[in-house]
């Protein structure tokens, strides 16, 4: 048989019940694990392209697009690289193509005197797929200005790469180099700090960083980017790639101001890699914002290597090029003398969240406002005014809004295209919680706590409002009144009665730690590569598994964000205290006693390792501190517990037990001194 006839059998038309709308123009082909290798052997045989085929299955996906590339006359495939495997064949599977980015371009929309940033790790000088490269400079303690690793290169082909192998968005944009990190992939902040002045002085249009890391506290860094985007420069930023956990976002993408960009494959699922919100730094005094913003393609996308040639990659890394390369081509269709009094980072977000597509299945912590789409963006872009960023349709969709469907808490972030500083003209009608007097730079929050009054108690219905914010600013150059306008978020909320007593469970939000405020150390010794625990514990993250088991359960939980002090017991039947870090008061301690004693709270503690030697092994010398680092306390601050629950009574029991037939262990703990009347209990002796 040969090679075409063997396409031919092996190929076989696999049909769906519904195509992504992006992809609606390709042929689909499912090829089986037998036939595709079958079909790699014979072509290594035939072409002798291939050396050895110890282990056909690694490179067959590759090898794949190139065979049926070539054998059937397609110029682009896309194959995925699992079992089954799919092929999607077609000639606008470019990813520029499926944006719509040659619609642009037979227009003469290019990128052309768009001034790019992009900080990573260089990129080599005389590259043949960049037609602009106008600046490298390098940051670093190295003596190069050159990308050896790959990664600059690559992000800088999917943002402006001109190879018809693996085309960038604005192939005219003007590239600018900033090199931040070594060969080793090692930054510093004040590395960064230094070119960010750079680019602010040489008056950058928009900045991608393809980088993160989880110290939000890091007030250098993070009030260099507030300044930067006051200076009018657009954003662009990975969210991380630390899914599929929930609260695992980075910086700078964490920040209101900037874009922060997760990623999807090619069939709209969002990538498991890519980091979920919402936002953690405001927890426990306040509740997380969304983020992701939106999501592109991030997963095997074809860009630059670094000197010739087309390679594929995954990661949020490569989602945030997509974004910033979509960004060059928003800026460069307004008129450059226009440019600066319409665009800015609050109406390119805001031209972005509209326009982008709202996939099924994903909630607003994994995907944000959607798939970016470019096409529609397009109308977008030119409406200097400003957007409360959860719109009616979203609440509209209860598996969208996940948790905003099963509490009475909302959090919305405010764009304000207008100008870099806005004012709330007066407070938003229907009383809000809080929000904030000053918007700066070009973003702020509008917190709304829903409460019915107390003879409202035993409601059950549906309540309907609009919240109405009016937001002004300064006037532009040129301009001698100042800008105004208003915005009003619908809101259409389910009302119960408030439940008993026995279904409300309250967990205690206050007394947990997360790094960066100190060295909190992971709760996993199975996790290797990461020693810090910046995931946020919370409800809505790492919890949010334990929230969605309560809630199927017919529980309400709550979180509480005060001291122990500061909450009613006789209106909750259980406080958990899980995995908690921090000390308690004496007050706290006292109060608590008393809760359970004579207010009947039933309370239930979990906690992970504390153990001295393995904190001590776990010191590590930091480069940007230049010191050494010491864990505060174990996984959770079990000396604390104790002290608490001491009150109780100080007996410890260890021990080995049988449950179920099978032996268990008991580390450490005490016995039960009060159980709830009609619960079931068993009674354990130890070996």
């Amino acid at each position: 048989m040969t090679i075409p006839d063997l396409v031919c059998a092996t190929l076989m038309p696999r049909k769906y019940k519904k195509l992504p709308e992006h992809l609606a123009e390709t042929k689909v082909l499912h090829i089986s694990r037998h036939s595709i290798r079958k079909l790699a052997q014979s072509f290594a045989r035939d072409t002798s392209c291939v050396s050895s085929w110890a282990n056909v299955d690694v490179a067959i996906p590759l090898l794949v697009e190139r065979i049926v590339a070539v054998l059937l006359g397609i110029r682009t495939v896309i194959c995925s690289l699992t079992l089954p495997y799919f092929c999607f064949l077609s000639y606008k599977s470019q990813i520029t193509s499926l944006l719509g980015a040659h619609e642009l371009w037979s227009k003469g929309i290019t990128g052309a005197k768009v001034k790019m940033a992009i900080f990573d790790i260089g990129i080599r000088a005389g590259h043949l797929h960049f037609r602009n490269i106008k600046e490298r400079t390098n940051w670093t303690n190295e003596d190069t200005l050159n990308d050896n690793v790959g990664h600059g290169t690559f992000v800088a082909g999917v943002i402006a790469g001109q190879d018809e192998e693996c085309l960038g968005f604005a192939p005219d944009t003007e590239i600018y180099a900033f090199r931040v990190f070594t060969d080793a992939q090692v930054s510093y902040t004040s590395w960064f700090l230094d070119a960010f002045n750079y680019a602010i002085a040489t008056n950058m249009d928009v900045l991608n960083l393809s980088i993160g890391g989880p110290d939000y506290l890091d007030l250098p860094f993070v009030e260099k980017v507030w300044e930067l985007t006051a200076n009018n420069m657009i954003m662009v930023s990975a969210i991380g790639n630390d899914g599929p956990l929930y609260g695992t976002l980075t910086n700078p993408a964490y920040q209101s101001d900037v874009i922060g960009v997760g990623a999807i494959d090619y069939s709209d699922h969002v990538a498991s890699f890519s980091s979920r919100g919402m936002s953690t730094w405001e927890i426990p005094h306040g509740y997380g914002r969304v983020k992701p913003d939106l999501v592109a393609y991030g997963h095997e996308i074809m860009g630059s290597k670094i000197s010739t040639g087309c390679k594929r990659l995954s990661g949020t890394s490569v989602a945030s090029p997509v974004v910033a390369g979509i960004a060059c081509l928003l800026v460069s269709i307004i008129p450059e003398n226009k440019q600066k009094g319409i665009l800015n980072p609050a109406s390119i977000k805001q031209a972005l969240v509209e326009g982008a597509t709202k996939l099924s299945g994903p909630n607003l912590y994994e995907q944000g406002a959607g798939r970016v789409n470019l096409a529609i963006n397009l109308e977008q872009a030119s409406f200097p005014v400003f957007l409360i960023a959860l719109t009616l349709g979203h609440f509209a969709i209860s598996h969208f809004m996940w948790v905003q469907c099963q509490l009475y808490l909302m959090l919305a972030t405010i764009l304000n295209g207008m100008g870099v500083i806005g004012y709330v003209e007066r407070p938003p009608t229907w009383h809000p919680s809080n929000h904030e007097d000053v918007i700066w730079p070009w973003s702020g929050y509008l917190a709304l706590h829903m409460q019915i009054k107390e003879e409202g108690a035993q409601f059950s219905g549906e309540i309907e409002g609009n919240i109405t914010v009016k937001i002004y600013s300064p006037p532009a150059v040129g301009e001698k009144s100042r800008r105004s306008s208003s915005c009003a978020l619908h809101l259409k909320l389910q009302v119960i009665p408030t439940p008993s007593r026995s279904v409300r469970i309250l967990l205690d939000q206050f007394h947990s730690i997360k790094y960066p405020p100190g060295y909190i150390p992971i709760d996993s010794f199975d996790v290797r590569n990461d020693l810090l625990d910046w995931h946020g514990d919370h409800l809505h993250t790492t919890f949010h598994s334990l929230f969605d088991m309560l809630r199927d359960a017919g529980y309400y939980i709550e979180t509480l964000g005060s001291p122990l002090t500061c909450f009613d017991a006789n209106q909750y039947g259980t406080l958990l205290l899980v995995d908690l870090e921090d000390e308690y008061f004496l007050e706290e301690i006292k109060k608590l006693r008393d809760d359970v004693i004579n207010s009947g709270l039933c309370l239930a503690v979990f906690a992970d390792w504390y153990n001295v030697d393995a904190m001590i092994k776990m010191r590590f010398f930091d480069g940007n501190t230049h010191s050494w680092w010491t864990p505060v306390t174990g996984g959770a601050i079990v000396p604390a517990l104790n002290d608490l629950l001491a009150t109780f009574g100080d007996k410890i029991l260890n021990g080995d037990f049988f449950f179920s037939c099978k032996q268990n262990r008991y580390a450490s703990g005490t016995d039960i001194l009060k159980f709830p009347r009609g619960s079931r209990s068993k009674m354990i002796n130890f070996l």
